[in-house]
């Protein structure tokens, strides 16, 4: 998966505050990531980010 700085993914499960939007900080074999909904910042490994991803959300809908 293409995942890029700055991209605003969208997971399978809603973070505790309720957002399920994180954006991309970090890229490389771990993937740094904030939530769009409280700002917890949390670094995982790429296999398992690629697994809870649902969607990328393009440019134009941010």
């Amino acid at each position: 998966m293409d995942l890029q700085l700055h991209d605003i993914l969208e997971l399978k499960k809603d973070h505790p505050c309720g957002s399920r939007c994180w954006e991309v900080l970090r890229v490389g074999m771990d993937i740094k990531m904030k939530c769009q909904g409280c700002g917890h910042e949390v670094m995982q490994p790429r296999r398992k980010v690629e697994k809870m991803i649902r969607r990328v959300i393009p440019k134009e809908e941010q």
